[in-house]
């Protein structure tokens, strides 16, 4: 097998498959540490449009069960962003956005 560079494997595919030109939309990649306090997680949401400051980038949830972070009864896991930085995955307008994680706290249980 021939090792490929960084960019020779980059270039490969085509710009589409890369995730770089979305439509004039933003992918932000929230980022965060679950529960163990070793592994991070991710999971990516489309923004209409190129953020420009943190109150552009919305909160998120997950279900934090899966994550070592709640229990099957109250899972909602409230993501939380503190600070964003240029995707040097995607390129472009796309960001990767670090967060803290909240539990949901919901007075109706």
């Amino acid at each position: 097998m021939v090792e490929q560079t960084n960019s020779a494997l980059y270039n490969k595919y085509p710009s589409f498959a890369r995730a770089e030109h979305v439509g004039g939309k933003v992918i932000a990649e929230y980022v965060w540490i679950d529960g163990s306090g070793i592994t991070l997680r991710s999971k990516c949401k489309t923004l209409e449009t190129k953020v420009s400051s943190l109150a552009d980038i919305p909160e998120w949830n997950y279900d934090g069960s899966s994550t070592y972070q709640a229990t099957a009864e109250n899972s909602e896991v409230i993501l939380r962003p503190v600070a964003y930085f240029p995707d040097p995955f995607r390129g472009g307008d796309n960001i990767m956005v670090m967060c803290e994680t909240f539990k949901w706290e919901n007075s109706d249980c």
